[in-house]
């Protein structure tokens, strides 16, 4: 039986209290602190940014004196423009499509509240036709969406 007389190399040596590796080798921890840091700056980017976001379709509404709604959730929007082009939130769609897919969205069934936005400019009878068909798919709260009138 022999033994070896190498050095610390040979594996004879004493080994530290990590089993023998070196220190000059990798980290296989992963630093999620730089992670973090940026996922919290996009938070609060988002936060303050998300009020901003409502309905996008450029609509020129008409004014009256209702009063303003007051509303914590995000509605689902329909939108006529003035050419008759009609939008559910911002995707643009035709009349035929509006009944499946308020249908396919409802997620509180039809109790849910839809508001109709229709520019100044937007034939009377698309905005109509679009009502129609909103309440054929079993919504029956449904708003028009106006501004408030300014005094002069």
């Amino acid at each position: 039986m022999g033994m070896s007389a190498g050095g610390a190399k040979s594996g004879g040596g004493r080994r530290g209290r990590r089993g023998g590796r070196s220190r000059s080798g990798a980290i296989s921890e992963i630093n999620v602190t730089p992670l973090v840091d940026v996922m919290l700056v996009l938070l609060i980017i988002f936060m303050v940014a998300a009020p901003m976001m409502t309905v996008g379709v450029p609509i020129d509404l008409p004014e009256t004196q209702a009063k303003a709604m007051n509303s914590d959730t995000q509605p689902i929007t329909v939108s006529v423009n003035p050419e008759g082009q009609i939008f559910l939130q911002e995707t643009p769609i035709t009349i035929d499509e509006i009944l499946p897919k308020l249908q396919a969205i409802a997620t509180t069934g039809y109790n849910e509240r839809i508001y109709v936005r229709g520019d100044t400019a937007a034939a009377y009878g698309v905005v109509m036709k679009v009502m129609a068909r909103i309440s054929s798919a079993g919504y029956k709260n449904l708003g028009l969406v106006t501004l408030q009138e300014q005094e002069q």
